[in-house]
């Protein structure tokens, strides 16, 4: 049985009248009075910002497209727009790899960047630079959304590694399911919510409108959503810790091959000590 289908269940413990456990006839002062996941809200909260990169990746995220609707709207230069705003992306990474600092949210922010110049140059038009990362955005948006009405959400994907409980949640754990199920759909609704409100602006606005709009509404939704998040999975039951049980079973196969190795009287054969036992 793997550490994924293990039963979560604990066995009962005996209380005081029936010769049980230290913690359950009182030894531990205050243990009665600390909830299972007191701390339940810092552990998500943590989790979320190492996910969603936190305060720096946010600003890392907007910056280049930040100084793209600058430059356009001074000076109307699509050109020299793209490249600013691809140039900033690529220092930013730099800066992260010089510093030693992860580089996940980093190089998924360049290579936005990147498609959106590429379109932008290719096309010469401004929208161009926006148009990726809105067909990304809904596509995103359908995911989490059909994700959590199958009941396979998408966010439970993403986090489960962050929580170290990797994919035990789906059968073990119904109460983050549920939780996960829930973020996923605010995640999506918030997603289409968002481009529902841009695509009549790309169809029927202009550039420098567009992308003000669009730089108004990077930051918002995310909170929104990430909030959400934090909510339901504050209130679900913890994470099961899948790493640590396959962690403790290996402990424990490799206690009982020494145990045996150390029964087994010296120079005696494996298979003899077996029909001894016998």
């Amino acid at each position: 049985m793997t550490s994924l289908d293990r039963p979560t269940t604990p066995p009962e413990q005996p209380g005081p009248a029936g010769g049980g456990s230290a913690a359950a006839a009182g030894d531990g002062p205050d243990r009665a009075d600390q909830a299972p996941g007191a701390d339940q809200k810092a552990v998500t909260q943590a989790a979320l910002f190492d996910a969603f990169g936190g305060i720096r990746g946010t600003v890392e995220t907007m910056l280049p497209g930040l100084l793209f609707v600058m430059i356009y709207t001074i000076n109307k230069n699509v050109q020299m727009s793209a490249i600013a705003a691809g140039v900033v992306a690529v220092l930013l990474v730099l800066v992260r790899l010089l510093r030693k600092d992860t580089v996940k949210h980093a190089f998924s922010g360049v290579f936005g960047v990147g498609v959106g110049v590429a379109f932008a140059l290719f096309t010469g038009n401004a929208k161009g630079f926006y148009l990726p990362g809105m067909i990304y955005g809904v596509g995103l948006g359908v995911a989490f959304t059909v994700s959590a009405l199958v009941g396979f959400p998408l966010l439970g994907v993403i986090l489960g590694p962050v929580f170290k409980e990797n994919l035990s949640w789906r059968t073990r754990n119904p109460g983050r399911k549920k939780a996960y199920t829930k973020a996923s759909l605010a995640w999506g609704l918030v997603f289409l919510a968002k481009y529902a409100i841009l695509f009549p602006l790309y169809w029927w606005g202009d550039e420098t409108q567009l992308g003000w709009v669009l730089i108004a509404l990077k930051l918002p939704p995310m909170v929104i959503a990430v909030y959400f998040t934090w909510v339901f999975l504050a209130k679900a039951p913890p994470p099961i810790d899948v790493i640590a049980e396959y962690e403790a079973e290996e402990a424990a196969e490799k206690a009982a091959k020494e145990k045996a190795q150390a029964a087994r009287p010296e120079g005696t054969p494996k298979g003899e000590a077996r029909h001894r036992k016998v």
